[in-house]
């Protein structure tokens, strides 16, 4: 299969492009390993220093994955040299936690002693998307290997490239065969077969709510349990009383990173209406210094993965005047970029209505939609209108309305006077809604990869 690069839109190299047939021979390379080989044998103390060496080579090699990265997405170079210290990080993070994963003893009857043993499920099946792959290579195998599964991990198409580098780093961080399998192609083949699989025991998704769906579906025939983490319409909510200085770059910061393709994106602004005029102007000249530029550059922006994308990310934009709302601002692209790469001007819209397109569906790129609310209940019914529920933040200095937000927005992750809180690693992480289910990061992601026997042991 052909590699593009996004910012040019130019083939740059070849991948393979698996079949069914690769699939089966990875699931049962990594069973073996698990129930036969030298990983199922290896201590979680051995598996520890094991993701503890990776993280140690992948900043070794930083530059090197960096430039692989910006160049498969098309996203500037700062962003993908902070992909790669993330990627290192969450290495680091399950490193530490590998030994650390206990079961309990539960009270019980007399004479008897009961232990709740908490063990890897075995082989876990992993499919990436091409926003972050590097991240998220770190972010779904790293928790799991540190429990003890093998794995097998199907990037997408549109960027595996970090990651098959990643795996050569683990071969020579000492990982024994079959502990970590890739599989690359396209998702219609390879990751179905996958999901599929009657060998893997969880699956972890990262996607579109509507290829999530089908997966979950795949994986139901053989009672696969997964994780699925998907899309967002994520909410900023701004009061009157809010620090309009401080909010205002990270409402833009939240919505052009990555050029908007990110799942927590903060896609909506919802403003209460006596400082809609305030926020709009300050958003109107900070949306006006966006530039957009190739990942050498290094801009606020790159171009969007493909061309089918960029027709979507476009489309939305004509609907949403189609709609009634209103271009009030956007962003520039370098004439220098070349030609031929996918590149989109990050758009701001005010006067959106409620029920327009752009107000309830993700758009997976630079869009951004400012709405109006009267008071704390509509503020609530807003945030909540729509079918998502991954992340959103609250903007206010009252410290009783900061708590009352917090409870009664629908979403894994509530940020107050701040967003995105850096990287977030060590911060539980998953949606609720079309926005999927089950939780990543944090300590959470290692019982996610796992599960739990209870042993009842009859003493006398």
């Amino acid at each position: 299969m052909a590699v593009i690069e996004p910012a040019t839109g130019q083939q740059f190299a070849m991948i393979a492009d698996s079949t069914g047939q690769d699939v089966d021979l990875a699931v049962r390379a990594a069973r073996h390993a698990f129930d036969e080989g030298d990983w199922g044998k290896t201590t979680a103390i051995d598996r520890g220093r094991m993701l503890f060496k990776l993280s140690l080579l992948i900043s070794q090699h930083a530059a090197e994955l960096s430039d692989i990265e910006a160049r498969d997405t098309g996203k500037p170079k700062s962003a993908a040299d902070a992909d790669i210290v993330a990627l290192a990080r969450y290495f680091e993070y399950y490193g530490g936690g590998a030994d650390k994963l206990h079961g309990e003893v539960v009270p019980y009857l007399a004479g008897y002693m009961v232990s709740v043993l908490r063990e890897p499920y075995g082989v876990t099946g992993h499919i990436l998307p091409w926003n972050y792959p590097a991240q998220m290579f770190g972010r779904t195998l790293a928790p799991s290997l540190a429990a003890g599964n093998a794995v097998v991990l199907k990037p997408a198409e549109d960027a595996c490239l970090s990651s098959l580098r990643i795996a050569e780093l683990a071969q020579e961080a000492g990982f024994p065969r079959g502990a970590l399998n890739i599989v690359t192609g396209k998702g219609a083949v390879a990751g179905a077969a996958l999901a599929s699989h009657p060998g893997i025991d969880f699956l972890s998704f990262t996607g579109s709510p509507a290829i999530g769906q089908a997966v979950q579906k795949l994986a139901a025939d053989h009672f696969i349990a997964c994780t699925l983490e998907l899309g967002g319409k994520s909410p900023q909510v701004v009061f009157a009383d809010a620090d309009l200085e401080a909010a205002v770059p990270v409402l833009r910061r939240a919505i052009i990173q990555n050029a908007g393709q990110t799942c927590s994106a903060g896609s909506r602004v919802l403003v209460e209406q006596s400082i809609y005029g305030a926020l709009v102007e300050r958003l109107k000249d900070s949306f006006a210094k966006v530039r957009v530029g190739s990942p050498e550059m290094d801009l606020d922006c790159g171009p969007i993965i493909n061309e089918k994308q960029r027709q979507r990310v476009l489309g939305f934009a004509d609907g949403a005047q189609k709609d009634g709302a209103a271009l009030l601002a956007e962003g520039s692209i370098d004439p220098r970029v070349p030609s031929g790469g996918y590149y989109v001007k990050p758009m701001l819209f005010g006067g959106v209505p409620r029920n327009a397109v752009l107000a309830l569906e993700e758009v997976f790129g630079p869009v951004l939609s400012v709405l109006t609310f009267t008071d704390e209940a509509d503020a609530v019914a807003l945030a909540n209108g729509t079918e998502y529920g991954l992340v959103a933040a609250v903007w206010t200095r009252d410290g009783g309305r900061q708590v009352r937000m917090a409870k009664k927005i629908r979403a894994g992750q509530v940020f107050v006077n701040c967003y995105g809180a850096g990287a977030g690693i060590e911060l539980p992480f998953g949606g609720i809604g079309k926005s999927g289910h089950g939780r990543e990061k944090g300590f959470a992601a290692l019982h996610e990869f796992t599960r739990t026997k209870t042993m009842v042991v009859n003493h006398g």
